[in-house]
């Protein structure tokens, strides 16, 4: 499975603008930017997250899928000391 795929259900399914993902061979890992997302309890954001991806899950296309969330503000401070190349 391609990251631009993964990167294009999330955004469909959520109504995301900025997402981002890394990762090959079933291993991915994930940067969700969203206020609301961000706002939920870790369980939530994973459940939020997995649900339009679970048959992928299913199928071995992802094995593993690591999960980062931001609000923003706070993506905007994670760019200026981690800028993403």
């Amino acid at each position: 499975m391609e990251t631009q795929e993964i990167e294009r259900i999330l955004k469909d399914a959520l109504g995301l603008e900025e997402v981002y993902v890394q990762g090959e061979n079933a291993h991915f890992g994930v940067i969700v930017i969203d206020d609301e997302i961000a706002g939920l309890s870790r369980l939530k954001q994973q459940q939020t997250i997995y649900a339009p991806l679970m048959q992928y899950f299913s199928s071995g296309e992802i094995h593993a899928l690591s999960i980062k969330t931001f609000t923003q503000e706070k993506w905007k401070r994670e760019r200026l000391l981690n800028p993403i190349n």
